[in-house]
């Protein structure tokens, strides 16, 4: 079973995101992908997000009716910072017959080195490495000097079309007052506005 693992905070989940997944699930030949919202993300740790439980019932109406994807909130229960590396062994260890993918941006591999175990992460996991919107190909040499040559073996690099859409972006929207309608599936948008997401505060 070839498995793709997306995390991430999704706060709150957009069409970005479900095209990312759907364009690594079909390029990469993937049985299924996995959406793994983020409980305590350590590079997030001094930034107020939204609650683990809204944020995951906002990616179970986005995904709803798509076969191949699901929402894995394994990380929400932990109480401590999550790091990929863990959830990574973890997946393995319940299952060995799974090939991990896990996902992520091409302007993600700079930082890769600094991860924690990155050399762990390249043992359990290939790459989909997400390159949008047509941009050149990260400059790959700082990860072989850490991580060696063999480190190609272990990347799939995937093209998607650039798409102008952050969470960051759309909680702003929110917190000013501006429409977000056909940045997000319309049950997303709903349920924001029901449980009244991104109103108070900085977004």
């Amino acid at each position: 079973m070839r498995l793709g693992i997306f995390g991430g905070t999704f706060d709150p989940v957009h069409y970005g995101h479900l095209m990312l997944a759907e364009q690594c699930h079909e390029q990469c030949r993937l049985d299924e992908v996995w959406f793994i919202p983020a409980g305590l993300p350590p590079h997030k740790m001094a930034q107020t997000i939204a609650g683990g439980k809204a944020r995951a019932e906002m990616l179970e109406l986005a995904i709803a009716g798509h076969e191949r994807f699901r929402v894995d909130r394994r990380e929400l229960e932990r109480s401590d910072p999550c790091y990929t590396v863990e959830t990574l062994a973890e997946l393995a260890a319940e299952d060995s017959s799974r090939e991990l993918y896990f996902i992520l941006g091409a302007d993600s591999l700079a930082d890769f080195p600094t991860w924690r175990e990155p050399a762990r992460i390249f043992e359990l996991a290939r790459l989909a490495v997400v390159n949008r919107g047509g941009a050149p190909l990260p400059d790959l040499a700082p990860l072989r000097r850490v991580l060696g040559p063999a480190v190609d073996k272990r990347l799939d690099f995937v093209a998607i079309p650039g798409i102008d859409l952050s969470s960051t972006d759309l909680r702003r929207r929110v917190h000013e007052g501006h429409s977000i309608r056909y940045m997000t599936p319309r049950a997303v948008e709903c349920y924001i506005e029901t449980h009244q997401l991104y109103l108070g505060g900085s977004a």
